[in-house]
């Protein structure tokens, strides 16, 4: 059986997908229709919705506050690939990582196999490095897949 927070994001994703990507909800609402607390809305939309992942959050508090949630549409490859070097930056986590590897296959730039290749290069296999370094070695090799993907 699913989770409330799989439920919550599949309930948010469905809606994306019949607003053209873009949907704005009241945190309280929503918490009320999964009858949960708002701050597992909170959760689901900064674990779920995150830029590696291809979506853009903005929230307003208060009385009348919201949470607007886009999905961001690649529209030329040299922007994306910019937007994911500036992204990446100097080091990035694991799970971070993976967002990104997932939103390019989702995207269809990578294959399964590509994606597979990906993670197992940038996943557990680094575990023998020590931690301060290991974060940095992780966003040298997927700048260097992304910089394979993208320009050559």
């Amino acid at each position: 059986m699913r989770n409330i927070s799989d439920i919550i994001e599949q309930h948010l994703k469905k809606i994306l997908q019949q607003s053209n990507g873009a949907v704005e909800i009241q945190r309280s609402e929503l918490a009320d229709k999964f009858q949960c607390v708002p701050s597992q809305i909170n959760y689901v939309i900064s674990t779920r919705f995150t830029v590696e992942k291809g979506y853009l959050v903005e929230s307003k508090r208060g009385g009348g506050g919201y949470i607007r949630i886009r999905k961001v549409e690649i529209i030329d490859n040299q922007r994306f690939y910019n937007m994911l070097m500036e992204t990446i930056g100097e080091s990035i986590t694991a799970a971070a990582c993976d967002n990104i590897i997932e939103r390019l296959r989702e995207e269809r730039l990578i294959s399964l196999k590509e994606m597979q290749m990906m993670k197992t290069a940038t996943g557990r296999v680094l575990s023998s490095v020590p931690i301060p370094l290991r974060d940095r070695l992780r966003a040298d090799i997927l700048r260097a897949m992304l910089t394979t993907i993208f320009v050559y």
